[in-house]
């Protein structure tokens, strides 16, 4: 079992917390291209939601949801540290209950993102990773395929896709697609269905493959840093995904491809299917 520590911290002008932010840790290190690196994935975990109330805290397998995200975090062979950063004292208490690390933050934050920001502002790392709070199920090898898109010096935030497996997922808009150009930057993240093919026959021959975005992000300090500040646009406001004020400020967004699909839970049904996967496991 990998060693967890048990603490939660307040930074300034959080809601609540116990003490003053802690010096990054040092105990695991990554090497990406023979340099030492140190990773730090942050858990987003708000409390509210309109679809599943106090989703951090439902019950799988007799395991609060955010205690599958942060054990399967710990399991990435290029994580340095694990983090959850929450604006209530309940997913704090819930954390340090299974021996991990809660940090408080501010309660006004829009996006999971800007969450991560207040963190990477108080803790420093040379690696920034954003694991969804609500994907008990994500592999820690998809993981490590986002972080290793940092061995390339240009890339400033990186994330990852997977092939669209069934047809139906291609029309549903709770099902993010997205498409990228030759050097494997996203061209543009949609709920609609991109590429729209237009002749049938190349739909019947199999021939397009769409992708399904998977929603972990990986940033160097200063690109997460500078997110916050970053203005919100039009496409980010219609189609209700952050990932594009990034492309709409002409920041580039390299997107890997992955075997390791993931699950969502954003329902009742969705947490029903979470849980007859973790039964056959």
């Amino acid at each position: 079992m990998l060693p967890q520590v048990a603490q939660a911290v307040k930074f300034p002008g959080a809601a609540s917390g116990v003490s003053d932010a802690p010096q990054f840790g040092t105990s695991r290190k990554t090497r990406i291209q023979g340099a030492p690196l140190t990773v730090l994935a942050v858990i987003p975990a708000r409390y509210a939601s309109t679809r599943l109330p106090a989703k951090p805290l439902v019950e799988l397998g007799g395991k609060p949801m955010v205690q599958h995200v942060y054990e399967r975090a710990r399991q990435a062979k290029l994580v340095t540290r694990v983090v959850v950063a929450t604006d209530d004292e309940r997913i704090v208490a819930a954390v340090q209950a299974f021996g991990g690390e809660a940090l408080m933050t501010r309660a006004d934050h829009r996006s999971g993102t800007e969450r991560m920001a207040e963190v990477a502002s108080h803790i420093p790392a040379e690696i920034y990773v954003n694991v969804q709070g609500d994907e008990p199920l994500i592999e820690p090898a998809a993981i490590d395929a986002a972080v290793k898109a940092m061995d390339d010096d240009s890339v400033r935030v990186a994330t990852l896709c997977v092939p669209i497996a069934h047809a139906e997922d291609i029309r549903n808009p709770n099902v993010v697609k997205v498409v990228a150009d030759f050097e494997g930057n996203a061209l543009y993240f949609s709920r609609a269905p991109i590429p729209w093919v237009r002749e049938p026959g190349e739909v019947e021959a199999g021939a397009p493959r769409h992708f399904k975005h998977l929603g972990i992000y990986v940033f160097r300090r200063d690109a997460l840093l500078e997110f916050p500040t970053l203005p919100p646009g039009e496409l980010e406001r219609l189609e209700k995904l952050e990932q594009l004020r990034l492309l709409e400020n002409g920041i580039a967004i390299r997107v890997v491809e992955t075997e390791h699909d993931s699950v969502s839970v954003d329902t009742a049904e969705d947490l029903a299917r979470v849980e007859a996967i973790l039964r056959k496991t």
